[in-house]
């Protein structure tokens, strides 16, 4: 915390559950105090806006140009609600996880969204950061009603009587003047972060290329491999297609199983692109050797469907806990035969060569494409013999795990500044810290500035 916050000088109790006190001269009021329910309709040429829990009021272009998200907004949008800049949107059905914000634009949502329009004198950036807080949030979920979680809804006959705090205006503005100060600083330092991530990647994957196209050696002697793209390769690599070096969506042997014994099953999500499975979900085999993909220990999988082919997604399943499992129908499964080293063969598949021309022959509609089965099986590279293969692969997983290590650091640092964020904004938004007299640098900070983008969290909105 900046060590220049000291707490006010006198508190009340507030009685509320998600706030125990505030400055002496804030008022706490009803939410119905601060804004009204604005119902205007039939704004149809408007720019449509979405919701999001991460980043608040977007432009709904925005969020499907930066996502696998699809427009689900009705055609008819005769009864859209009309937002004004400043205007409170909340999607009431998620405002409990967060998906509230104050809009910069001027446009039109869904009858899902509840539009709130100030009535009285505020810095609408202050209620931005204070409705996301996780006090508020924690609040919002306790006046949200429904059968489950998924069906939670917090009309605004609710939302209107919850209460809010109400600092002087001016102090208002210096809380965001504040603020926005101190997250542009810890914004660019998670964004230098998150590069920083990135180039240790690409020199993961630039290990990874070079080892396996070009072996160890930068002095070898080189021959012509025959392949336009790969170039000349070491001499004592051989070309050789896939099928040649293992067994291509093989068969699964049950004799010595009964169909109750239970396996580890992989659904996608449990394949990670760093190459690692989660072997904690097991069915019974009865419950999975139909309409599943089966494979044994030592196989290796590669995810067939884009966007998982294209971001490497796949595994060498040495670590199976089970010696023979099921997964999802969108993995091809590569045996290995006695030439190859299942980990050698894995590392393969992970070069941009590999992926690269699998995205040029996928076949299929738009984000549903999948690579096919032929190209895997008649895609050819040099390959060295078994030795060789161990010394490339000694190589390989000590860079890796090196680079891992890094990243691991990075990735802690980014989210105990994550943490320290949102414990900033708490704590400066509910006057439990008094920055009343602080010179701040004057910044901008975009409404949509949630420092957990920055992570590449998923994002949830209700389109339209």
């Amino acid at each position: 915390m900046d060590g220049r916050l000291k707490p006010y000088r006198g508190y009340k109790e507030t009685k509320l559950l998600w706030l125990a006190n505030v400055p002496k001269h804030w008022d706490v009021k009803i939410n119905k105090s601060i804004w009204v329910e604005r119902k205007t309709v039939n704004c149809i040429n408007k720019p449509l806006l979405s919701v999001t829990i991460k980043k608040g009021v977007i432009l709904q272009s925005e969020l499907l140009t930066s996502s696998s998200k699809k427009d689900s907004s009705n055609l008819d949008k005769t009864k859209y609600k009309l937002i004004q800049p400043n205007d409170l949107v909340y999607n009431k059905m998620r405002m409990w996880q967060g998906a509230v914000g104050i809009s910069e634009y001027r446009g039109i949502v869904s009858p899902a969204y509840i539009v709130l329009k100030p009535i009285r004198n505020i810095n609408h950036r202050y209620y931005h950061y204070l409705l996301r807080t996780p006090g508020y949030v924690k609040e919002s979920f306790r006046n949200s009603y429904g059968i489950c979680d998924d069906q939670l809804s917090l009309r605004y006959e609710d939302f209107k009587c919850m209460h809010n705090i109400i600092p002087p205006k001016e102090e208002q503005d210096q809380i965001v003047r504040y603020l926005d100060s101190k997250l542009t600083k810890i914004d660019k330092f998670l964004i230098n972060k998150k590069r920083l991530i990135e180039l240790l990647k690409e020199q993961k994957q630039a290990i990874i290329n070079q080892a396996v196209t070009k072996g160890l050696n930068p002095h070898a002697q080189m021959k012509p491999s025959g392949i336009e793209w790969l170039g000349d390769i070491p001499e004592t690599m051989e070309i050789v297609r896939l099928k040649n070096l293992s067994k291509v969506n093989p068969t699964i042997n049950l004799n010595k199983y009964s169909l109750d014994d239970r396996v580890v099953f992989l659904p996608m999500e449990k394949i990670s692109e760093n190459g690692h499975i989660d072997n904690s979900e097991f069915r019974e085999i009865q419950d999975v050797k139909n309409g599943f993909t089966g494979f044994a220990r030592n196989d290796v999988v590669v995810a067939k469907i884009t966007p998982c082919f294209e971001n490497g997604k796949g595994a060498c399943l040495d670590s199976l806990k089970s010696d023979i499992g099921y997964g999802t129908t969108e993995l091809i499964v590569l045996r290995p035969s006695n030439k190859i080293l299942p980990k050698y063969l894995y590392f393969i598949t992970r070069t941009d060569c590999f992926r690269i021309l699998g995205e040029e022959v996928m076949t299929g509609s738009a984000g549903q494409k999948r690579v096919p089965v032929q190209f895997v099986s008649s895609f050819k590279l040099g390959v060295p013999d078994i030795e060789r293969q161990r010394r490339v692969l000694t190589y390989i997983e000590e860079k890796i795990q090196i680079i891992d290590g890094a990243v691991e650091r990075i990735k802690k640092e980014i989210s105990l500044i994550n943490e320290y964020r949102t414990s900033l904004i708490s704590s400066v938004v509910t006057g439990q810290v008094d920055v009343r007299n602080i010179q701040v640098e004057e910044a901008k900070v975009d409404l949509a500035g949630d420092a957990e983008h920055i992570t590449d969290l998923d994002d949830e909105a209700v389109c339209g």
